[in-house]
């Protein structure tokens, strides 16, 4: 992925978004091409120096019997890389939102978005305990916050076995990250400030407080270093 500089995101911004994000695309290779399955994740971020993501497939997914096609109850087996592909918030930029449409005209309509690539091996795990594990805490994350939070432990024993036994726990130890924060960082300040605006008013709170936190205070630095290399600058250059 072209990640130019002004759009880097720091460790902590990547880590923040991977605590965050939920669904995402598992992408791996084989003697068949490429595939792909979305699929909600959870970041165990203590678990290795860059964390683990965590999720689950169906054992009908052929996916995950890339990493072993023999692989026996209680077994683990490691693939070579595989990707997961995750996104935060991403909207369009119209040009009539801007203030420098106005000022110049020199604007065009662009898509802002976040994405981080994880890369590391595809991890099968093939474990009763730890296939309910990743359940349970999956599906603490979603239920957290609602009035009465439901469980595992609420469904027949037997029948959840049964579901326990239909799935296979998947992992992606990350030992790489891509990521982007493609957010208006190079734009005019004024522009960022109606941008937010305009995002608050149709209820994207979550790009808003990106661009609050991280957009603005870039693209009022930015305009600062322009400003004083103009000031500098001998006159008639």
């Amino acid at each position: 992925m072209y990640v130019p500089a002004h759009f880097a995101m720091t460790e902590d911004q990547v880590r923040e978004l991977l605590r965050t994000c939920e669904m995402g695309e598992l992408l791996t290779h084989d003697e068949d091409g490429l595939h792909a399955t979305p699929l909600p994740w959870l970041y165990d971020e203590q678990a290795g120096p860059l964390g683990t993501l965590v999720a689950h497939v169906a054992r009908t997914n052929p996916q995950w019997r890339h990493v072993n096609p023999q692989m026996g109850s209680g077994a683990e087996s490691r693939s070579s890389e595989a990707m997961v592909l995750l996104r935060g918030p991403d909207h369009y930029v119209s040009p009539g939102w801007l203030p420098s449409k106005t000022e110049h005209g020199r604007v065009v309509p662009t898509w802002d978005y976040l994405t981080v690539h994880a890369y590391g091996p595809l991890v099968a795990v093939d474990d009763p305990d730890r296939v309910r594990d990743a359940v349970t805490r999956l599906t603490a994350r979603h239920e957290t916050g609602r009035p009465q939070p439901w469980t595992p432990d609420e469904a027949p024993a037997p029948w959840l076995e049964g579901q326990l036994r239909a799935i296979v726990r998947i992992e992606v130890p990350i030992t790489r990250w891509v990521a982007k924060a493609k957010m208006s960082q190079n734009k005019a300040p004024a522009d960022v400030e109606a941008e937010i605006a305009e995002l608050r008013g149709s209820g994207r709170q979550e790009a808003a407080a990106y661009k609050q936190a991280v957009s603005l205070p870039a693209a009022q630095g930015r305009a600062q270093v322009l400003a004083d290399v103009g000031r500098r600058r001998p006159p008639g250059d």
